[in-house]
């Protein structure tokens, strides 16, 4: 499935404080569910979200570094939290603060999906979260994700903490 070619805007679009964004996905990332919240903040309505990777709201701003991160997360059975900047579909964006975590069969031992609830991102956390997006950015330009890897990790290393806890402490 095709992304939308989306030019991106400088306008952000507000998420009310009182609302989850909520989705659910499959293995692949593909849209099952959206709550009205997400509906109303991206824009799409529910038939252009539901079938869709989840990757059709990924603003260009984002790291690629930071969405391997959350699949290699998930994908080990484990939650991940996370600032994330999204694209609407009119070309506005929004900050949300994403919690991610895999969906388990009955038995709860196989992953057959993952929920997704993102609400409002603070704007103190965003002004040091973009500080360091865009340097991941700038390293994954000149030497793909490895380089926004290293990037990452290196200030991980300074602030003495798992991308979870740095994550909570701006």
């Amino acid at each position: 499935m095709k992304k939308q070619n989306i030019t991106p805007l400088n306008i952000e679009r507000e998420v009310p404080s009182d609302n989850f964004l909520v989705s659910k996905t499959d293995k692949k990332g593909i849209i099952k569910y959206a709550n009205t919240a997400f509906i109303e903040v991206s824009g799409y309505t529910e038939e252009e979200l539901i079938g869709k990777p989840h990757n059709i709201v990924r603003h260009p701003d984002m790291p690629k570094t930071v969405f391997k991160l959350l699949w290699d997360t998930i994908q080990k059975g484990e939650e991940f939290w996370g600032y994330v900047k999204n694209l609407a579909k009119d070309g506005s964006f929004y900050w949300v603060f994403a919690h991610v975590t895999p969906s388990f069969d009955t038995e709860g031992i196989n992953i057959i999906g993952y929920h997704s609830d993102r609400r409002r991102a603070r704007k103190d956390a965003v002004k040091k979260i973009e500080k360091i997006y865009t340097e991941i950015l700038v390293a994954e330009k000149t030497g793909g994700i490895q380089a926004g890897i290293e990037v990452l990790e290196e200030i991980l290393r300074q602030e003495e903490k798992d991308y979870a806890e740095f994550v909570f402490s701006i």
